[in-house]
């Protein structure tokens, strides 16, 4: 049965704004290695699963697979897989990961300077 609870008002900031929908956005590349994984996966056309690896050192196997299932399942990245032997997937940023990566790039500009 449907919860007929109404929904509290959404918390805004004194001007107004209403930071509501960041929430998932932040639940999302707040994990460890997402902003990593969105910048180095925007920074070519494709990767490979193991030139993911290199890029990523100090990232385990297991977390960089399970980002790559969260960022699909979210739309970020797509994942294809081609008909090979040996199998070949190849991982790309879709529209939407892209307009992530483009947005981080002055974060990642920012948090790389010395001041």
């Amino acid at each position: 049965m449907a919860d007929s609870t109404p929904s509290p008002t959404p918390t805004c900031d004194v001007d107004g704004t209403c930071y509501c929908p960041l929430t998932g956005v932040i639940d999302t590349l707040s994990q460890k290695y997402a902003m990593q994984l969105i910048s180095i996966i925007g920074a070519h056309e494709s990767l490979r699963f193991g030139a993911i690896e290199e890029h990523l050192s100090s990232a385990s196997t297991s977390t960089i697979s399970k980002r790559l299932g969260e960022f699909e399942k979210a739309g970020l990245i797509s994942r294809t897989q081609y008909n090979e032997i040996p199998p070949r997937v190849e991982y790309s940023l879709t529209d939407d990961g892209d307009a992530v990566r483009t947005r981080l790039e002055p974060l990642l500009e920012w948090a790389s300077t010395d001041e």
